[in-house]
């Protein structure tokens, strides 16, 4: 990666946190009162699905006006630090969200980087503009990403054990599934997997897929009853039944999820803050009114089964809690704040700092309300943080120079 060029130039306003202005974006999948209800704000009568926080070219907050990628490409020495300039270039690593979701979002993965510099390649010199519906590779970045629930939070995560599968699908009482479920018996794992999955989303299981789509419907299984719910979300909707193959993950508030590349995921419900790589790079296969691209997921996508990775946060027992997913653009802080004396928030790092309740304090001049956010350069020395609520800090991870 070429190397920014840290020396100073016309040097922003970085030597005190910065308040944001922010984007909301109104994917379907968004609950419309979600976010008013938890922000204290007017709904607008749309989804309000994704609040982003960061730098991301497609929708990057604003300080005083200015878009915050174009404040840190001024000068990256002082709004990133030398150390996270050198190794990431002159760019925030990390987006920071709030999610809202009243319905399933789609079956998803995401790219290494090695896949993601191929992809964005090659569809930069096919001519294919990065706004265009069928564009899947947005930038040139992997996308591993955790997310931390606000509310009890649950969804689809990483490929199940075959042979509990196996047992599952057989509880339909489908004889038209007989076939796969042979496979996800017999055949090794990763193998199993991918066999049936690429059966599932073929066309010629349409007829399949229906009679699976009507099971789940008249079901009354507790552990099938995500799939009806989806079922009702999307109807006809081939998606629906690769969804079968995948662990259903509930979250308590507090609890937090980290998705590495290849990971096969869809979130289904609940409010939390999301944390990853800065990219917008998703391959999905259904579950979506968005574009689909199943040949490219099929070979991006990690068939392994796999345990959902839960991060469970180091605790420091004045109700901080630190989260540290095994990615080194990114780390999560969640502050409970209780009125008492403040906390130091460490100088040195890009951070972004989010209130979701009460109200949180960055020093004697900034106050962040809930739904509010700011950005602390690197320059600042250490920030003082302190008021009665929650709050979250985003940073950059721990990582080797």
């Amino acid at each position: 990666m070429p190397q920014p060029d840290l020396s100073p130039a016309t040097r922003p306003a970085a030597a005190a946190p910065m308040r944001l202005a922010t984007t909301i974006r109104p994917y379907d999948w968004g609950s419309v009162t979600a976010l008013p209800r938890l922000f204290g704000t007017e709904p607008t009568g749309e989804p309000q699905a994704e609040l982003w926080m960061g730098a991301h070219p497609g929708a990057p907050s604003t300080a005083g006006g200015i878009p915050l990628n174009e404040l840190i490409a001024r000068d990256p020495a002082a709004t990133l630090g030398e150390p996270v300039a050198a190794r990431f270039g002159p760019q925030l690593p990390y987006l920071f969200k709030v999610l809202a979701i009243e319905r399933p979002l789609s079956l998803q993965v995401h790219p290494t980087t090695e896949q993601a510099e191929a992809g964005y390649a090659d569809e930069t010199a096919r001519g294919i503009p990065l706004d265009d519906f069928a564009r899947t590779y947005k930038d040139a970045s992997h996308k591993p990403e955790m997310v931390c629930a606000i509310t009890p939070f649950h969804g689809l995560c990483g490929f199940r054990a075959p042979a509990a599968t196996a047992d599952l699908l057989d509880r339909l009482a489908l004889p038209g599934l007989r076939p796969w479920i042979g496979t996800l018996r017999t055949e090794e794992p990763a193998h199993a997997v991918r066999t049936v999955f690429a059966a599932m989303l073929d066309d010629a299981a349409r007829p399949l897929r229906e009679e699976v789509e009507r099971a789940l419907l008249a079901t009354s299984d507790d552990d099938l009853a995500v799939h009806g719910a989806i079922a009702r979300a999307y109807p006809g909707d081939p998606g629906l039944v690769a969804a079968l193959l995948l662990h259903h993950v509930n979250l308590r508030p507090g609890q937090a999820l980290y998705l590495g590349a290849g990971v096969p995921h869809a979130y289904l419900g609940g409010i939390g803050v999301e944390i990853m790589a800065n990219s917008d790079n998703v391959l999905r296969c259904g579950l979506t009114s968005k574009h689909v691209d199943v040949p490219e997921l099929m070979r991006v996508v990690d068939f392994a089964p796999s345990d959902p990775f839960l991060v469970e946060p180091v605790a420091d027992g004045s109700g901080t809690y630190d989260y540290r997913p095994p990615a080194p653009e990114f780390a999560l802080t969640r502050h409970e704040l209780t009125g008492e004396g403040p906390r130091s928030l460490p100088g040195g790092v890009p951070q972004i700092v989010l209130c979701v309740d009460g109200e949180a304090h960055l020093g004697d001049d900034l106050t962040l309300r809930p739904g509010q956010s700011a950005f602390i350069p690197a320059a600042v020395a250490s920030t003082p943080l302190l008021g009665k609520g929650t709050a979250y800090c985003a940073r950059p991870g721990a990582f080797t120079m």
